[in-house]
């Protein structure tokens, strides 16, 4: 973790130096082209830190680091021409997720062509739904789709505990992943937080309203209560489940919680994502934890009471202000606009360097404010790691200051 030493001043830490630039039976058969390792890699939930940790993991942890690492939210998608090639052959994301092949190819696209600090699992924050009893589907323009929403006591009863090994192609495709890139790289799992997925439960979907939920804080608080509780564990036991089949890292996702005012957040949100961090700590304390919400500005203090490690703030945050408003203690993750990728590549050069000076030598994770967009240029996101691998601390990362401040960059050695 870090100590005040976090908060050093971000205007004087970097140089720049020259580099190249479906059935409720989850899963779908097909030949294994990757070969996994039998068992579990119970060594990433041991007690003790390694040094040969990734790059990434160490700075999540707030460790000394000699650059930023970087990856992407959707940085495996649709703006890579590989993977619409692929999506044209199967058609159906279900099955491009659910196949442990598909997983482990189209998770090593981005890796393979733009060697990223973190490989993330290629798969949905709605994969384990039907492991525990509520079965989906996936519609070309609804999206998800629940038939049977949860809005009632009767509806509880669908519900049962987490059945693991009908999600047995992410643990694989986890092993085979962490095989693949032998400690080049952080292998990144995630998951929904329990706000999240139940807002697609109650709702049988996507909404842009969100009525249905809310109202049941207040019409049905005892259903939803028992709805959430029964989310975390399932959750819970996700993320164990991921960790020991290879994941270095997890993110959790609480992608609606922003949908919420902060004091709703707080009892229909907060809790239940401290309860899942209080029993993935008790099991794997070593295993980073980050908490991303779209539209966090009003929550980050709240988010850090959760007791995970690094925060991910969305572009609309400014990294200064949110390094001053979390204190030390906690890593960031963060927090380029997406959109800088359809700019001239040296304004997105300009706008990396900002934020990693603003975030400070330790305890950040390069990344952007959102996930990559559909149409993004590849040349675009080869650009971004590049400047990413590009740039270098030399300040010491002791280095005490009051607060970070806005740094001047330095444009004599571009």
């Amino acid at each position: 973790m870090m100590n005040s030493a976090s908060l050093s001043s971000a205007c004087s830490c970097l140089t720049w130096r020259t580099s190249s630039i479906v059935p409720v039976q989850l899963g779908f058969n097909h030949s294994t082209k990757y070969k996994s390792s039998p068992g579990r890699f119970h060594i990433a939930c041991s007690s003790s830190s390694s040094s040969s940790d990734p790059l990434l993991v160490k700075a999540a942890k707030g460790e000394p680091v000699s650059r930023p690492p970087a990856w992407m939210m959707r940085q495996a998608g649709r703006y890579m021409a590989v993977y619409r090639k692929l999506a044209e052959k199967y058609p159906s994301f279900r099955e491009r997720s659910e196949t442990t092949d598909l997983i482990v190819e189209i998770s090593l696209q981005p890796w393979e062509a733009f060697h990223p600090d973190g490989v993330i699992i290629f798969s949905d924050i709605l994969t384990p739904l039907p492991a525990f009893g509520v079965p989906f589907d996936i519609e070309e323009v609804r999206g998800p789709v629940i038939q049977s929403p949860i809005r009632c006591e009767e509806g509880l009863k669908a519900l049962h505990p987490i059945e693991l090994e009908k999600l047995q192609f992410v643990g694989d495709s986890l092993r085979i992943l962490r095989n693949e890139v032998e400690g080049r790289a952080a292998v990144l799992g995630f998951v929904g937080a329990p706000w999240t997925i139940a807002t697609y439960i109650v709702e049988g979907g996507t909404t842009r309203t969100y009525t249905n939920i809310k109202s049941m804080c207040h019409t049905a608080p005892q259903v939803l209560r028992a709805l959430l509780s029964h989310l975390t564990k399932a959750i819970s036991d996700y993320i164990v489940f991921q960790v020991e089949s290879g994941a270095h890292c997890i993110q959790i996702f609480d992608s609606w919680g922003g949908q919420l005012p902060p004091d709703m957040w707080d009892r229909w949100s907060k809790p239940y994502i401290e309860e899942i961090v209080s029993t993935v700590r008790n099991k794997c304390p070593e295993t980073p934890l980050v908490l991303y919400i779209n539209g966090n500005g009003g929550l980050l203090e709240r988010m850090k009471g959760t007791g995970v490690d690094v925060i991910g703030l969305d572009w609309t945050v400014d990294l200064a202000d949110g390094r001053k408003r979390l204190g030390s203690g906690i890593s960031v993750q963060g927090n380029v606009d997406p959109a800088y990728l359809f700019s001239p590549l040296p304004a997105l050069t300009d706008e990396i360097k900002r934020v990693v000076r603003c975030a400070g030598p330790r305890g950040h994770i390069l990344n952007l404010g959102h996930g990559v967009l559909v149409g993004t240029p590849e040349e675009a996101v080869a650009h971004f790691f590049e400047v990413a691998r590009s740039l270098k601390f030399t300040t010491p990362q002791g280095h005490v200051v009051e607060e970070p401040k806005l740094p001047v960059i330095d444009s004599g050695a571009d």
